[in-house]
């Protein structure tokens, strides 16, 4: 039985994590990251949202602390604001849109306990990406949604995003 020590938000604002960690109620927690496949998508996700921030009115911000909850704060793969970006350096109010991109190692407990985080703070868009399968989800408090068309969509339609364009190969 491993036994995590606790430690106080205080604490995990004032220590760099390389890969930054998850906060929850005390304990810092790891996040599966450092595979090609993820930073790949990543990056893509990055992308294509910085080449339609004006178009969209909307900026993505990698790896960001989001403070879900008083003693939680999650760092979403991806998440997405509405211009004007906040003017703080660790999010407090709820993203537009969180993005989790599955790694080999994610467990489904894990990742629901992120998604139920995200849920709570009123996260009004949430998306989920397996890269290996090229398959993603939309989450939402009725459940979790296949984007069998292969097509992400917000729940007010603002953003469309074409899986397929995500996974375009080089060249």
């Amino acid at each position: 039985m491993s036994t995590a020590t606790l430690i106080g938000v205080e604490e995990y604002l004032a220590t760099s994590y390389r890969p930054d960690c998850d906060f929850v109620d005390g304990e810092v927690i790891e996040r599966n990251l450092g595979t090609k496949d993820h930073s790949k998508l990543q990056g893509e996700i990055y992308a294509w949202f910085r080449d339609r921030r004006r178009e969209l009115r909307l900026t993505a911000f990698p790896e960001q602390r989001v403070q879900v909850a008083p003693r939680r704060f999650r760092v979403p793969d991806v998440c997405v604001f509405p211009l004007p970006e906040p003017d703080e350096q660790i999010f407090t109010q709820p993203p537009y849109i969180c993005i989790e991109i599955l790694s080999p190692d994610d467990s489904f407990p894990k990742l629901q306990s992120r998604l139920d985080d995200y849920l709570s703070m009123g996260v009004p868009n949430i998306w989920v990406l397996d890269p290996p399968s090229r398959r993603a989800w939309s989450i939402a408090l009725e459940g979790h949604f296949e984007a069998l068309d292969g097509v992400l969509r917000t729940s007010d339609g603002r953003v469309i995003l074409a899986i397929a364009d995500l996974f375009q190969p080089e060249g």
